[in-house]
């Protein structure tokens, strides 16, 4: 458990090293983010990403502690208890471990990265509806990757900790996962609007704090004749981080559909999350030209929600993980590729 816990405070520890560092240093005066410095922070994250995968893939072991072939057998049958591990040698069942573990971190950070896709608009829709500067939005969005951080950390080792205890609720995020697909599927061309006078956050904030009436600067609080208000940029950043929670009711479901292991299940979401508020300044211009996006990513959650309910046939017909992972990556680049074929016709 020590081990865990020192590598676990490790990866905070660098993840906000790097989000310090941009916000403190590279980006700390406010500016409209431009589509270069967005793809290169964009290349940056999936970078840190892929080379994550990749220290799972050859060193995965180390997250866990794992030092001998009864720490393995213990940490697999709480994590991955259908993965099949080979008696007679220890090396062939660490490397299948490595090797799980690395295909789940990115089958994960694949299925959350697809998912933020439609957080994209409904963050957009907040951000033009309260007339939110541009050059503000890297503030805004960053304070909210920070406040997503902590929640999806509750989430994530809650619902661990509840899944290894009552399996029975895979059953239930299956049968949500569907729902939710179907649901987006429907309404996939609704266009998403934000009325910031009638939603109801700010109904709630105006009559329990003071709320100064206009925008001052990048601050989210002022300070008047010894009073605090808190600025309509404050009540952005509020329902952003509400409806971060919101997703993540879909997101973290749907990454357990790959894997239980709650640190996998954290890094792949933190990555995809972190690469989010670059992923929006660099799609935000071209985004509606994927116009199938949506269905794919609808596509994707109908998937893992069959997934979890059939979990146990699929294990028993030896379904593998690296499966999910091809399944994930033909849907994603097909509904991008045909959305270039067959562009969207103006209307």
């Amino acid at each position: 458990m020590s081990t865990e816990i020192i590598f676990f405070s490790a990866f905070i520890v660098f993840i906000v090293f790097v989000l310090l560092l941009d916000l403190l240093f590279i980006g700390r005066k406010s500016h409209e983010v431009s589509v270069r410095e967005a793809a290169i922070w964009s290349a940056i994250w999936i970078i840190l990403a892929l080379s994550f995968s990749l220290f799972l893939r050859f060193f995965g072991e180390i997250v866990h502690g794992i030092e001998n072939f009864e720490d393995l057998k213990i940490i697999t049958q709480k994590y991955a208890p259908f993965l099949t591990l080979d008696d007679s040698s220890y090396e062939n069942s660490l490397d299948l471990y490595r090797k799980n573990s690395a295909i789940n971190f990115l089958s994960g950070y694949l299925i959350e990265k697809s998912l933020s896709v439609d957080n994209l608009f409904v963050m957009m829709a907040i951000l033009t509806g309260f007339s939110v500067k541009k050059t503000d939005y890297k503030r805004v969005l960053f304070w909210g990757i920070m406040g997503a951080i902590v929640m999806r950390f509750i989430f994530i080792f809650a619902g661990a900790a509840l899944i290894y205890k009552f399996e029975w609720l895979l059953y239930i995020f299956g049968l949500y996962l569907v729902y939710v697909g179907i649901k987006m599927y429907i309404q996939r061309n609704a266009d998403t609007k934000i009325e910031p006078q009638n939603h109801p956050l700010v109904k709630y904030l105006s009559k329990r704090f003071r709320l100064y009436p206009r925008y001052v600067s990048d601050r989210f609080f002022i300070k008047k004749e010894g009073l605090i208000y808190i600025t309509p940029l404050f009540i952005v950043l509020i329902i952003i981080e509400f409806t971060d929670l919101i997703f993540a009711l879909d997101s973290i479901p749907a990454i357990f559909s790959v894997t239980r292991d709650p640190f996998i299940v954290f890094f792949s979401n933190i990555f995809a999350i972190l690469g989010l508020r670059a992923l929006f300044f660099l799609l935000v211009k071209v985004v509606e030209k994927f116009y199938l996006l949506k269905i794919g990513v609808s596509v994707l959650l109908v998937y893992v929600g069959l997934k979890l309910l059939l979990h146990e046939y699929l294990v028993h017909i030896g379904f593998k993980s690296s499966y999910s992972l091809y399944i994930i990556l033909v849907v994603l680049s097909g509904s991008i590729i045909l959305s270039i074929v067959f562009p969207k016709k103006s209307v």
